[in-house]
């Protein structure tokens, strides 16, 4: 054997190796499964020991048949959330904590194919950086690099997975995520049998998403006629976020979120508007997922508690809205992080969001531009919206995706309708040039899966088989 191909043999057998170091055996309190499910680091970053960054993953075959069944990698966003927390245990993974066990959830999008939870970037959940420095220096370009790389790495762990079909997806803040990691792909030598992308809620144009909370708070009845008007007149949703990253606050942005925080109140969801939420919890609750993320931590005091209602959420997921404090617990367990192979690395506890991780300066770069890309490269995308969300509101959404459907000239091949899970609506949907496609999932949140795991779950089918959502 030549000596390259001998040292492409043992670089193989050797991440072969890693991925079964990286087997569970079972988490503490799961019920008995028949598939097998991963977790561990895979390095992006190893030129000295003292720069390394590792990303923390968890990987579950699917339920049944995983040789003939999809990939598909899962991005939460924040930036600073966790896709294993959040993605896996809170929304569409095989099991959710229940406060003492692990029960199996039915709605599992393991059901239908190979999913990969990846923490990223580093600094989120269990995912770290050797050099603190590298959080400050934090933007898109390096996360889409580092996430292709983790990629390319974990393939060569899993090489059976290498030529199956391979689908990008994610919510909120993956609106940059996904599209990013999608066109490095696209412009790489890396071999992939892509098929589609899909992304939640997504981030997709800063002043578009952010002042359509304006309209969405007054019409679902959350703010007055008046506030609804001062919003317009003085101080929208944008202008506050731009205030707030650079911490210049004006008065007209004081005086108006005073008044939209009072009639808001500190009991509404904002991300899932008809929600409950948990009143047992023992810690204030966390802006997670999207854009508070930008807001808690930046805000002085004193408009911290003007607007503390408006940049709260909780989690609901069916009948369980403590759900997310139920998870972080059960992460904390020693045993648990054991049985995940994960370790704390410049942190005292895991946790959904890691407020190290708090990179603003991309916030306004609009990724709706990708997204043409990527259609114009013949790669089909659905971008959909839980209609209760009311931090990136699908009126927004849509309104991007009809934009940019007119602008490469798409005609709708699916005109909007409602869309079927069983015998009720599901939502609305529309489809262009049939590859780009909106829908929104009724009655759903910002993590539609959590809220809404049946029409989630109908809506994933759809994507994975390339099909319109189905009619009645």
């Amino acid at each position: 054997m030549k000596s390259g191909k001998w040292v492409g043999f043992v670089t193989l057998l050797l991440h072969v190796c890693f991925s079964r170091a990286d087997k569970i055996v079972a988490l503490p309190g799961q019920p008995k499964v028949s598939f097998q499910h991963f977790s561990g680091y895979v390095t992006v970053h190893d030129e000295k020991p003292h720069r390394q960054r590792a990303l923390f993953y968890y990987f579950v075959e699917a339920e049944t048949m995983p040789a003939s069944k999809p990939l598909v990698l899962w991005l939460n966003g924040g930036p600073g959330c966790s896709s294993v927390g959040a993605g896996a245990f809170i929304e569409h993974g095989p099991f959710k904590p229940n406060g003492k066990t692990l029960t199996k959830n039915a709605h599992s999008w393991n059901k239908e194919a190979n999913m990969l939870y990846l923490e990223s970037p580093a600094g989120v959940g269990f995912s770290y950086s050797a050099n603190n420095s590298f959080y400050t220096g934090l933007n898109d370009e390096v996360v889409a690099r580092d996430n292709f790389v983790f990629l390319e790495r974990w393939l060569l762990m899993f090489p059976q997975y290498k030529n199956r079909d391979f689908y990008i997806t994610g919510e909120s803040y993956a609106g940059h995520y996904v599209p990013q990691l999608t066109l490095h792909i696209i412009h790489s030598n890396l071999k992939l049998n892509l098929k589609g992308i899909a992304i939640g809620n997504p981030l997709l144009e800063f002043v578009t998403d952010m002042n359509s909370a304006d309209q969405y708070y007054w019409s679902h009845g959350l703010i007055s006629d008046s506030a609804y008007e001062l919003l317009l007149s003085f101080c929208n949703s944008s202008r506050l976020m731009r205030e707030a990253l650079t911490q210049s606050f004006s008065s007209d942005c004081l005086s108006v979120y005073s008044e939209v925080a009072k009639e808001l109140g500190k009991s509404v969801d904002k991300y899932d508007v008809i929600a409950d939420v948990c009143l047992s919890s023992g810690q204030s609750p966390m802006a997670i997922f999207s854009q508070p993320m930008f807001l808690g931590p930046r805000f002085s005091s004193s408009l911290h508690s003007q607007l503390d209602g408006f940049s709260q959420q909780q989690v609901k997921v069916e009948a369980d809205p403590c759900i997310e404090d139920k998870t972080t617990k059960y992460l904390n367990r020693k045993d648990v992080q054991k049985a995940l192979h994960a370790k704390l690395v410049g942190i005292t506890s895991w946790n959904l969001c890691n407020k190290i991780v708090q990179y603003m300066g991309d916030l306004e770069t609009p990724t709706i531009y990708i997204v043409g890309k990527i259609v114009k490269s013949g790669i089909p995308v659905m971008v959909y919206s839980g209609d209760q969300d009311s931090v990136i509101p699908f009126t927004g959404t849509r309104n991007l995706v009809y934009k940019l459907a007119k602008a490469l000239g798409l005609k709708t091949t699916v005109p909007y309708r409602p869309w079927f899970e069983g015998k009720q609506v599901g939502g609305w949907t529309q489809v262009y040039g049939d590859i780009l496609s909106f829908a929104t999932i009724r009655e759903a949140s910002h993590t539609a899966p959590a809220s809404q795991p049946e029409r989630s779950m109908a809506l994933f089918k759809a994507v994975l088989s390339g099909k319109p959502l189905p009619e009645a």
